[in-house]
């Protein structure tokens, strides 16, 4: 379908609404039932089972296991030469649970694609609604991308949700890149007391690590984060720790940035060794995060939703930190990932406070509004024929290189 007209288009959006509002006992359960069980990185079973049985219930075809992940999904519909995928989340944060609301990003993405099923082949498009877990840590998407879950995939959508008071206006907002690792010291054990200039003390080396990232914030830009725990550093108090373990992460909104960002931390670890005389290992924990990028024309029409709903669609800056796997879909795939405020909360995100916000009728107000403005984009975006031979060319393939190196 490649509509223009402004009736069949005012159309479709009231027959897209009240096929969310159709939907929504069952969505919204849901989405409590995800926020409920709590289940971290890999392990969400139960959420994923449940989503891919309700969209099976909605006519869907479902792929369990999508990339050799257990956890994720794909589902299907519409035969269509432009495919859409809609990004599903459901992992939880260790401890606090669901303290970054992807109870309501899935939610707004099941929502919305059971909406579209029914106008996927008048739309003229493949309608994917793919589960992608280890959101929070592991790079689930970064890992499905490698594998081919989103081959022949032309445009991406998800929403987030954020505390109250951030723009609803994708255009101008990002994510940093995120990279995360793991540095290990080795030293020497000796006895705490009778030999303590025998030993090498690899305790010290974590220290003296933090001190010098400590210092290095002062000069580096208000934009870049950098942020560590001290995983392991001894077990008694005789015996001086051989080894130590330092978990840490460095966020930038662009590649080159975050690259010389990376260097510079690992030159204070460096020091550290150094100045203790341990030995430095250090490995990346998780795939690389990459900045996102959101689609001018997919903002545009995002946006208009928005002022349906009476939003304030201002532009801003958007979040000053913060990442997302998704930022390697946008690297790739034209792509949409605006945030979702949720009203009345005024607590960060990664909280119990937020976490508890996640399971309220206006979180869940906001997120079937979401719901009807993905499906509303999507549906602008198959009817406007400039927009969807931009899509249809964008489809994603993956690179294949040969020993040459040559695709």
């Amino acid at each position: 379908m490649e509509t223009t007209n402004s009736t069949a288009s005012a159309t479709l959006r009231t027959a897209v609404a009240d096929a969310v509002e159709r939907w929504k006992p069952q969505v919204q359960a849901l989405a409590q039932e995800i926020h409920a069980h709590k289940e971290i990185s890999f392990e969400e079973v139960r959420s994923a089972e449940a989503i891919a049985k309700l969209l099976e219930e909605g006519g869907f075809e479902v792929e369990r296991g999508t990339g050799g992940l257990p956890t994720a999904f794909t589902a299907s519909a519409g035969s269509g030469g432009l495919t859409v995928a809609l990004c599903v989340e459901y992992d939880a944060l260790p401890d606090i649970g669901h303290a970054c609301g992807h109870n309501l990003i899935a939610g707004a993405s099941v929502a919305a694609a059971l909406a579209l099923r029914p106008y996927a082949d008048e739309l003229g498009i493949t309608l994917k609604a793919i589960g992608t877990p280890a959101e929070e840590h592991g790079g689930g998407k970064v890992l499905m991308l490698e594998q081919g879950a989103f081959d022949g995939v032309g445009l991406a959508l998800m929403v987030h949700p954020v505390q109250d008071g951030l723009t609803y206006n994708p255009a101008g907002t990002s994510a940093q890149a995120v990279g995360r690792y793991k540095a290990t010291f080795t030293g020497k054990a000796a006895h705490a007391a009778a030999a303590p200039h025998q030993g090498i003390n690899a305790a010290d080396a974590a220290v003296l690590s933090q001190v010098a990232i400590g210092l290095l914030r002062q000069q580096i830009p208000a934009d870049h984060r950098i942020a560590c725990f001290v995983a392991e550093a001894g077990h008694v108090t005789n015996i001086i720790p051989e080894r130590a373990v330092v978990q840490f992460e460095c966020r930038a909104f662009t590649l080159p940035e975050y690259e010389a960002l990376l260097e510079r931390v690992r030159r204070c670890f460096e020091g550290a060794a150094l100045a203790t005389g341990t030995t430095l290992a250090i490995e990346a924990t998780e795939p690389l995060y990459e900045p996102l990028l959101q689609d001018d024309a997919l903002a545009a029409h995002w946006t208009d939703a928005m002022h349906a709903f009476g939003k304030d669609t201002s532009r801003s800056s958007g979040l000053s930190g913060g990442s997302t796997d998704m930022g390697n879909i946008s690297q790739v795939i034209p792509s949409l990932h605006p945030w979702l405020s949720i009203p009345g909360a005024d607590v960060p995100i990664h909280s119990h406070a937020f976490a508890a916000l996640a399971n309220t009728p206006e979180a869940y107000g906001v997120m079937f509004e979401a719901a009807t403005a993905l499906a509303w984009t999507v549906a602008a975006a198959a009817s406007t024929p400039a927009e969807r031979e931009r899509f249809t060319k964008a489809a994603y393939r993956r690179r294949t290189f040969t020993q040459e190196g040559t695709s």
